[in-house]
């Protein structure tokens, strides 16, 4: 049992400032139930959102380069709303230690930005009365996000918890058909090996992944290069099962309504037994169990990949955005007629929630309505108007790029002016957003995805949905134990420190662990869903 004493200690180490968390603890201020303390001074309309100094804290990952604090976007919409806000930020790769030890600790910052709160969070600390109910503030006090809802049923449908409150708004991206981070193929190899058309079939892209290691298409007279590489294959597993005929790493749907879990298919064996073939052959990187994304980056900037997924290939080449280095088509094997391809969801649960300590959750409400607006989501998206872009035609929304301070890259610049880069922070995002900001290589990606996944039938694999609280928390210890021994077992499967003979002990192993339960316990959530 971690004290509260022990907990502040572990916040302290880990960099949190308790400065930041003073005044922040728990009571029993009764914000779901009634007006709070400060909803007499918030103005229901128009700016500012209220009529008296307002200082709230906010919890949220960092992605390390530029302080929140001192963001152009942050301070515009403190002088529109009139909240001054205090961050309680976290580095990205340690934030999900960080969020926990806090709900631990009891002192709770006011609101959770881009917190990615799970379900079962968002069940547990609802339930706890850790995380308020949001409908009635949504009701009063946002009328975008109300808007958002009253047009889009399925979404109220998919953040509604079985209790029947709303604990959290999410993220909602229709436009974005990425359900992972594409792969890309090395441009100058396809160009150097002659290469005209991609690999179709898991046979064709072995043969090439082969010429990669054999035929040096970076020309240095050694054999370094790189075929396919990943990190811990989390960047690659999705598109390499899709050619075996599954959708989704641990739980899917197919076309008859009936869900899977993925560790125990026989498309999921397949896809060990081809994985394990390119290690043999060292066609896959021997160092895929080890490295970091940044390791993996430092191989691209040298010229040694072939393979390789990332948001774009120049993030791990280096240079500048280019067509010449074409998305990974997705690939089928012997066993399906067409690959099995995942799209986005389109809504990621978790974005933003409010504590039971917020002293003004109805100024929180109208604060964060504003980011699901189209003003709001330019200003968080793209930085304050005049700063990295300018509008060309306003009552058309057609905006133009501005030059980028310093000669810095866009992208880099614009992790610098806004929080929303690199998280899943709270938003709709729409596409005259980029009106007029579309390059011709962002077209170019367009064009790819639809081609390369849309026009060729990809699918949401499960929707986003709620388990209820004894489902979950089935769910939660069975899943503990289960994750760890998949993860474990696919790494030695692949890298044949456990023989593909051993197979059936694997799946017998896994159902004693209750594989087949889960699949059963998600099977009856997704009924009671698709019903709802």
């Amino acid at each position: 049992m971690i004290t509260l004493k022990q907990s502040l200690s572990l916040l302290l180490a880990a960099g949190l400032s308790v400065s930041l968390l003073a005044g922040c603890g728990s009571s029993d201020s009764g914000a779901a139930e009634g007006p709070s303390a400060k909803a007499e001074i918030v103005n229901k309309e128009g700016f500012p959102i209220v009529s008296e100094p307002l200082t709230l804290t906010m919890m949220g990952p960092d992605v390390g380069i530029q302080n929140w604090a001192d963001m152009p976007v942050i301070h515009e919409m403190e002088e529109l709303s009139g909240i001054h806000l205090e961050f309680m930020n976290a580095p990205k790769e340690s934030f999900e230690t960080k969020k926990n030890l806090v709900f631990v600790s009891g002192e709770y910052p006011d609101m959770f930005y881009a917190a990615g709160l799970t379900p079962a969070e968002e069940l547990t600390y609802g339930s706890q009365g850790i995380l308020i109910p949001l409908e009635n503030l949504i009701d009063e006090y946002a009328p975008n996000f109300k808007k958002i809802l009253d047009e889009n049923p399925e979404i109220r449908k998919s953040i509604t918890a079985p209790d029947g409150h709303i604990y959290s708004l999410p993220r909602i991206e229709f436009n974005q058909p990425w359900y992972k981070n594409p792969l890309w193929y090395n441009g100058d190899y396809l160009k150097a090996l002659g290469v005209t058309k991609l690999p179709e079939t898991t046979d064709e892209l072995y043969e090439y992944l082969k010429r990669v290691k054999e035929e040096d298409p970076n020309g240095n007279g050694k054999q370094d290069e790189i075929p396919l590489t990943s990190v811990k294959l989390k960047d690659i597993r999705t598109w390499l099962l899709g050619a075996f005929g599954i959708y989704e790493e641990k739980i899917y749907v197919d076309d008859l309504d009936k869900v899977h879990y993925t560790p125990v298919e026989e498309g999921y064996k397949e896809y060990l037994t081809y994985l394990n073939r390119l290690w043999n052959e060292d066609l896959l990187d021997h160092d895929t169990f080890s490295q970091t994304a940044e390791q993996k980056k430092a191989k691209g900037k040298n010229g040694q990949l072939g393979l390789f997924s990332d948001w774009h290939a120049y993030f791990v080449l280096g240079g500048e955005p280019s067509s010449d280095d074409p998305m990974f088509s997705p690939v089928k094997s012997d066993m399906v007629d067409t690959p099995a391809i995942a799209r986005n969801k389109g809504v990621t649960g978790g974005a933003f929630a409010i504590t039971s300590t917020n002293p003004a959750p109805e100024a929180s409400m109208r604060w964060v309505d504003y980011i699901y607006s189209y003003e709001g989501a330019v200003l968080f998206d793209k930085g304050p108007d005049g700063l990295l872009w300018k509008y060309t035609d306003k009552e058309a929304r057609v905006k133009e790029w501005l030059p980028v301070p310093n000669g810095m890259e866009r992208e880099d610049y614009r992790a610098t002016i806004t929080p929303n880069y690199g998280i899943p922070t709270p938003a709709m995002m729409t596409d005259d957003i980029n009106k007029g900001l579309t390059t011709d290589f962002d077209k170019w990606v367009a064009q790819q995805s639809q081609e390369k996944l849309l026009d060729r039938g990809a699918r949401i694999p499960f929707p986003v949905l709620f388990l209820t609280e004894e489902e979950q928390a089935e769910v939660t210890s069975l899943q503990s134990d289960l994750d760890t021994y998949v993860e474990q077992m696919e790494a030695r499967f692949v890298t044949g420190q456990e023989p593909l003979a051993n197979w059936d002990k694997y799946v017998e192993t896994i159902n004693k662990m209750g594989g087949g339960r889960l699949a059963e316990i998600y099977q009856t959530a997704y009924d009671r869903w698709k019903s709802s």
